[in-house]
């Protein structure tokens, strides 16, 4: 099994700056590919960035140059650092990752991964 615990999330003003953290225990495993998923009231979930063990990253065309996902192997911790954001970021953000996962995903696999935290709040005013 694996646990994964997210922080960082807030409330901010649009333009605004927020770097979510998502550290993994238990059966953890650097080569495993991790993501971030969001959910917004009312809407389906999403998925935002993803990224492999060998740093290849893939990105939502809606946060394509505003986010930026990265991994700390020594730490086993998962960051989302996300500027420029806008009210439509406004959700609930999980961090996930999969056993099976080697190579960068699709961000719309990422709904299928194995392992989710439980989420962090962002909440971003006009």
């Amino acid at each position: 099994q694996v646990q994964l615990v997210e922080s960082g999330g807030g409330s901010v003003q649009a333009g605004g700056s927020l770097r979510l953290s998502c550290v993994a225990s238990g059966r953890t495993d650097s080569r495993h590919c991790m993501g971030w998923i969001r959910q917004a009231p009312g809407k389906e979930r999403e998925g935002v960035a993803a990224i492999d063990n060998n740093g290849n990253t893939r990105y939502a065309d809606s946060v394509k140059g505003r986010f930026t996902i990265s991994k700390d192997n020594a730490k086993s911790t998962l960051y989302l650092e996300m500027n420029s954001l806008k009210p439509e970021d406004t959700a609930m953000y999980y961090c996930a990752t999969d056993w099976a996962c080697r190579t960068v995903p699709e961000v719309k696999a990422l709904l299928e991964f194995d392992y989710w935290g439980q989420g962090t709040q962002v909440t971003v005013s006009s």
